[in-house]
């Protein structure tokens, strides 16, 4: 099983200088503990800062090494030429393979960006398809969405960008199986809901007749010396009721305990596992970052 990070790009109550040197001591302190994947998020027209990833990723990328990378996009709010550019431009900055995490969007950053979200999934589908064409190369035309003529871009992918579909509910999951190549179960999912949902993930695939791709889950995590710790230092988060997250989605405890979490998960059938802190806290944060370096080597032995 291999274990990336979605570095959190929200930060609310700190000034936006220190929020970025956070994101960038946060990266170093993943490639430090050997962690699998880099990522970073993706939100638009926001209250509190909320840091754009195509720019930090290039930031965060000097800390980062030859390792895959990449970040979640939410394709309908972005014009695939642009978007297929910038990951190309990234794509350059590191030897690491470029993964792209993909999902929907939702209406009120539809509305806020000006796009028509009741065509989400069409846009979705059309932005992909424009996208993997022009990685590949070739002159992409588009009527039905943003009139595309002749486009092209360069430089390209020095190899192919990997794509993740977000999916939770069964369309999206067949989606991503016929689509992708990996899904990525939501964060949200008890173990109960984990098990079921990637049951039918490999259904889709076999459906398809496609070979099963990378199957990842985002998972939140606090990881402490002990698990009495690890329970303090989460009560606050989980009073102010966390992101709607149940507590039993989360990866709390101590090594020990979040190692046989990610177990559980690995024996469901899930080839990655994605983490983002809990904590607001930033050496609260490192030092769960850190202890995933004990994590990855007892998954390992």
């Amino acid at each position: 099983m291999k274990i990336g990070i979605s570095v959190s790009s929200s930060y609310p109550d700190i000034a936006p200088n220190l929020a970025a040197d956070w994101m960038v001591a946060r990266t170093r302190a993943a490639n430090a503990a050997g962690l699998d994947h880099l990522f970073v998020g993706d939100h638009h027209s926001t209250k509190t800062p909320y840091f754009q990833n195509n720019v930090m990723l290039g930031r965060m990328l000097a800390e980062w090494g030859d390792k895959p990378f990449g970040a979640l996009y939410l394709l309908p709010l972005w014009n695939p030429v642009l978007l297929a550019e910038q990951v190309g431009t990234l794509a350059a900055l590191a030897k690491g393979r470029f993964i792209m995490q993909c999902g929907l969007g939702d209406p009120r950053q539809g509305a806020a960006l000006g796009v028509d979200m009741s065509r989400q999934v069409g846009l979705f589908l059309a932005a992909l398809r424009v996208m993997q064409a022009l990685w590949r190369g070739e002159t992409v035309d588009e009527s039905t969405y943003w009139q595309l003529q002749r486009a092209r871009i360069s430089p390209l992918p020095s190899e192919p960008v990997e794509v993740w579909i977000g999916a939770l509910v069964a369309p999206a999951i067949a989606r991503a199986a016929t689509l992708g190549d990996g899904w990525l179960a939501a964060p949200s999912l008890t173990l109960a809901e984990s098990a079921a949902a990637i049951q039918q993930y490999k259904a889709a695939c076999a459906k398809a007749e496609k070979a099963k791709g990378a199957a990842a889950i985002r998972r939140d995590i606090l990881i402490a010396e002990t698990s009495q710790a690890a329970k303090r230092a989460v009560a606050p988060y989980l009073a102010a009721g966390y992101r709607g997250i149940p507590e039993e989605a989360l990866l709390v405890g101590s090594v020990v305990e979040v190692t046989d979490r990610l177990g559980q998960l690995y024996q469901q059938g899930y080839t990655d596992v994605i983490v983002r802190n809990i904590s607001a806290d930033q050496m609260e944060s490192l030092k769960t970052i850190e202890f995933l370096s004990d994590v990855k080597a007892a998954i390992q032995s």
